[in-house]
């Protein structure tokens, strides 16, 4: 887990908190507005990670305010997830979240091109564009890896 700040303000959020499943590698892309505090935080993990997967084993984080806080603590304590916090420029905890983020970065820079208030109309586009992505390391895309099917087509097309 992790957050991008710093975005230009686009319909209410400025900042995505982005989820990854390590061993699929799926992703969730959910925007909010900072400043946050760790129960806001908490609420939107639970009605968007929670509500689809269930809590999971352990969560790998940087030791940003949100996730060292006590609510955040005492609520993963409480459901028996470990959290993990990464150290600084240490790839072999946070080199997945950054590659994600940069993902995210990229697809959003080209999809809102000169309309940078507009990233956030297109967010779940990024995230399902990424989950739809055949990934080399697990030799299938995120969606086949949670679905087991391959993701349906958006448009229909016919060739004659």
């Amino acid at each position: 887990m992790n957050f991008i700040e710093g975005l230009p303000k686009s319909h209410g959020s400025n900042a995505i908190l982005v989820v990854v499943d390590r061993l699929s590698k799926y992703n969730h892309f959910i925007a909010l507005n900072h400043p946050f505090s760790a129960k806001e935080v908490a609420q939107l993990f639970l009605k968007e990670i929670v509500r689809l997967h269930g809590f999971p084993k352990t969560v790998v984080s940087d030791r940003g305010q949100v996730f060292l806080s006590t609510f955040w603590r005492e609520l993963h304590t409480l459901q028996g997830t470990e959290l993990k916090f990464s150290s600084s420029y240490h790839p072999q905890t946070d080199g997945q979240i950054e590659v994600v983020n940069r993902c995210l970065e990229n697809y959003l820079r080209c999809a809102v091109f000169d309309k940078l208030k507009q990233w956030k109309l297109w967010l779940h586009w990024a995230e399902y564009s990424y989950n739809t992505s055949y990934h080399s390391s697990t030799k299938m895309t995120p969606f086949r890896a949670i679905y087991v099917r391959n993701p349906p087509k958006l448009i229909k097309y016919r060739i004659r």
